[in-house]
């Protein structure tokens, strides 16, 4: 559904921020995309979903595939009607709409208000949402504007959904929730999803495949279930030490582990 290869980007021209990045999205399938701050997570979906020109970023080398066409120079608006919604981190709601309202918006991605049933399929994955469905976005808890932001891709029906850290700054309750919805998605609609990431558990609870990032770079990858028994996975990004007890690495310790990470050695 999505084919990266050997990607490079820079913004302004000189900062490089992606270096030979490569990554893919097969149908039907949800990939997740880990990585600490700063690795090149959210920049790697702002080049598929070419967001990147209304910020001075640009895709140098490389080449971008959606759906079998090439979509390097197609324009961000043009993708949602073709089937890629990029629901962005930090929610990005219209929080001056209703919640209804900010629906009807993401309806006009199909060329038209939306139909009903379309509404209704998202009340019926959150019923929190219609409950609140004539209140101002704006006021809603941060939970509920997550819930939001992916109802308003759901509206749009789209083939292939990009999300952002889906899981930032929400009680583990909700988070649970938001990610059961992406599986609950992905199994009845057949949803591709790639999912940016930092808190790997919950992006493995769903995934079936996920890439490592470090400095713009891809520098791991393979099914869940292999990252998941992966010693220096364990120890980074699930807490795991390497006699099998729950003790995350602290900030200090990054350094050291930078160092003794196999696949940058």
């Amino acid at each position: 559904m999505l084919a990266i290869e050997n990607i490079e980007v820079s913004y302004y021209h000189t900062v490089q921020a992606l270096r030979g990045l490569s990554l893919e999205v097969p149908k039907g399938k949800i990939v997740t995309l880990l990585g600490t701050n700063g690795a090149g997570k959210t920049t790697t979906l702002k080049a598929a979903s070419n967001l990147l020109k209304l910020e001075n970023g640009d895709v140098g080398e490389g080449r971008i595939h959606f759906d079998g066409k090439n979509i390097k120079n197609t324009a961000p608006d043009a993708l949602v009607k073709q089937g890629m919604f990029h629901v962005r981190e930090g929610r990005r709601i219209f929080a001056e709409m209703t919640v209804e309202d900010n629906l009807i918006a993401a309806s006009y991605a199909l060329d038209g208000r939306g139909i009903k049933a379309d509404f209704d399929k998202v009340y019926a994955f959150f019923p929190r949402l219609l409950e609140r469905r004539k209140q101002i976005a704006g006021y809603l808890s941060g939970g509920e504007q997550q819930m939001l932001a992916f109802g308003r891709a759901m509206v749009a029906k789209p083939k292939l959904i990009l999300m952002d850290e889906p899981s930032l700054g929400l009680a583990p309750k909700i988070v649970k929730e938001i990610f059961e919805t992406i599986r609950r998605l992905n199994t009845e609609d057949g949803t591709s999803i790639l999912v940016v990431e930092q808190n790997a558990g919950v992006a493995f609870s769903v995934a079936d495949y996920g890439y490592i990032m470090e400095s713009g770079q891809i520098v791991l990858e393979g099914d869940v279930e292999t990252l998941k028994n992966d010693k220096d996975i364990q120890s980074f990004y699930l807490g795991v030490a390497e006699d099998g007890s729950e003790d995350r690495q602290s900030f200090r310790d990054v350094k050291h582990y930078k160092r003794r990470k196999r696949w940058l050695s």
